[in-house]
């Protein structure tokens, strides 16, 4: 079931991603939600896209996503979308955006998907069957040093705004190189070896679902400030198991 279910989502964010592409470096009108957070025609009808697609394939499974609440909420099995993480992003042509898809068994991250369209990169994973970026195996890589590792975040102000200022000119002074390719493709730069530690203070569920179990298949650890690896926290990180303990020991002096 789970080689299926890897296989449907990743046909599925490809079909979802695709069609971001139509809006891609075009003008659209931007809409701004409760919480300030942009939204446009794209994230709407990408999402609409893959919804009818996985109600066609499996219309008993149920559907959480973004723009359009849930689908089937008892079901066992729940597809968790986020037609376009990283909007801010992609309103100003820059192609770091992505397209998730997270499924969940029994409330447990099973498969996940990340897919950069605009760079045609996809990284996909099962829980136990490994993880790849376009076919191909991929893996966290063996930095053992904080002082040698690459440090990613989305937004510097997210951390003056939610109070973690300290913790982040902490991580800062600590890492080698800080950089902001954030949102879900920082945690895949993770993921694929090309960068060491990716923060994100504030992650939905639909942030969230894929990551944990691309992270996590990479040979990596995706965990929440007190080093639980959920995507129920609200927050998360990923790094690999090297600089874990490093990372944990300071945020549980930033978080206790």
């Amino acid at each position: 079931m789970i080689q299926e279910l890897l296989q449907a989502a990743t046909e599925i964010a490809k079909i979802g991603g695709h069609h971001t592409l139509k809006y891609f470096q075009q003008e659209i009108d931007i809409i701004s939600k409760a919480d300030d957070s942009p939204v446009t025609i794209a994230d709407k009808e990408t999402e609409k896209v893959m919804r009818a697609e996985i109600q066609k394939r499996f219309p008993e499974h149920g559907i959480i996503g973004e723009e359009f609440g849930k689908t089937n909420p008892d079901s066992n099995i729940q597809w968790i979308l986020d037609p376009i993480d990283g909007t801010k992003s992609f309103i100003h042509g820059v192609p770091f955006y992505t397209t998730l898809i997270g499924v969940l068994v029994d409330n447990e991250p099973q498969v996940g998907i990340i897919y950069a369209p605009a760079l045609e990169e996809l990284c996909a994973a099962a829980i136990g069957h490994g993880a790849t970026l376009n076919g191909e195996p991929c893996k966290v890589r063996d930095t053992k040093t904080l002082e040698e590792a690459t440090f990613l975040v989305t937004e510097i102000d997210r951390f003056r705004e939610m109070g973690q200022q300290d913790l982040f000119l902490e991580l800062l002074s600590k890492t080698k190189i800080h950089r902001t390719w954030g949102d879900a493709y920082g945690h895949m730069m993770v993921a694929t070896g090309r960068a060491d530690l990716m923060y994100d203070p504030e992650l939905n569920i639909w942030d969230a679902a894929a990551l944990l179990p691309v992270v996590k298949e990479s040979g990596g650890v995706f965990s929440d400030t007190h080093g639980k690896q959920t995507i129920h926290s609200g927050n998360g990180y990923s790094t690999n198991k090297n600089l874990f303990p490093l990372v944990q020991e300071i945020m549980e002096k930033h978080f206790k």
